[in-house]
């Protein structure tokens, strides 16, 4: 799967629109494990907090660091769901989305690695790129009826 599955709200702004396009291009980057695809998508000073905690500041130390990962070991494919964009002004904006991981090999998503993800987005002259990005576990620890129903959410991107 290497074009991520991303659901979209309905009531999307065009600027909103242009928003989730870039986190779509973010998640098919990933699945395509095409770091550099994936770093070009930042500012020059963009920063990246990963599931594990890492961080990555500057768009070449994310291309280094993502050509690493994709190196050491094979990776799973995102499926997205925007929840929400927020127009913060006329350059910047927040998105908010969830987000599953289904495992190399596999049909169906690992439960374990669902997550929710945000990022802030920039306007320059010509187009959005990101500052910061963030992929949060969705752990929900001793609420798994959360859980459940994110993993069913996203499952129905499958």
């Amino acid at each position: 799967m290497s074009q991520a599955k991303v659901k979209l709200p309905a009531d999307l702004s065009p600027e909103g629109a242009e928003v989730a396009a870039l986190y779509q291009n973010l998640l098919d980057a990933w699945n395509r494990r095409d770091a550099g695809a994936f770093a070009a998508l930042f500012e020059d000073q963009g920063q990246v907090v990963g599931f594990d905690g890492s961080q990555m500041h500057g768009r070449d130390e994310i291309s280094r660091e993502l050509t690493r990962i994709f190196a050491d070991h094979v990776t799973g494919a995102y499926v997205g769901l925007v929840q929400a964009v927020r127009l913060l002004g006329p350059t910047a904006a927040l998105l908010h989305a969830v987000a599953g991981l289904v495992p190399p090999g596999q049909t169906d998503l690992n439960p374990a690695t669902n997550a929710i993800q945000s990022l802030v987005a920039v306007r320059d002259v010509s187009q959005w790129r990101l500052a910061h990005y963030t992929n949060t576990p969705a752990q929900f620890h001793g609420r798994p009826d959360l859980a459940e129903q994110l993993t069913q959410e996203l499952r129905s991107l499958l």
